[in-house]
């Protein structure tokens, strides 16, 4: 009678021990799909900075020719006799 007993005990600790690591299975691929996602933002983020980049060594570029620009045609009212 006592070894039943503890073949049940063992039988029961087994299925509790499966069921909890059926759980924490769960919860980890769960976290795995987060850090994709998180991968996933980090890169758009990385992308979007690097976009960000280029449009500001545009927009210097451009600062530059409307400042040359400007100087040209303030060049130009002054050949002329304006102001």
């Amino acid at each position: 009678m006592l070894m039943w007993v503890w073949i049940a005990v063992v039988v029961i600790a087994l299925i509790v021990l499966s069921v909890a690591a059926l759980k924490t299975l769960g919860r980890l691929h769960g976290l795995e799909r987060a850090a994709r996602r998180l991968q996933h933002r980090q890169e758009e983020a990385l992308a979007l900075q690097a976009a960000g980049d280029r449009l500001q060594v545009t927009l210097e570029g451009l600062q530059e020719r409307a400042e040359l620009a400007q100087g040209q045609v303030e060049t130009i009212k002054a050949g002329r006799g304006k102001k």
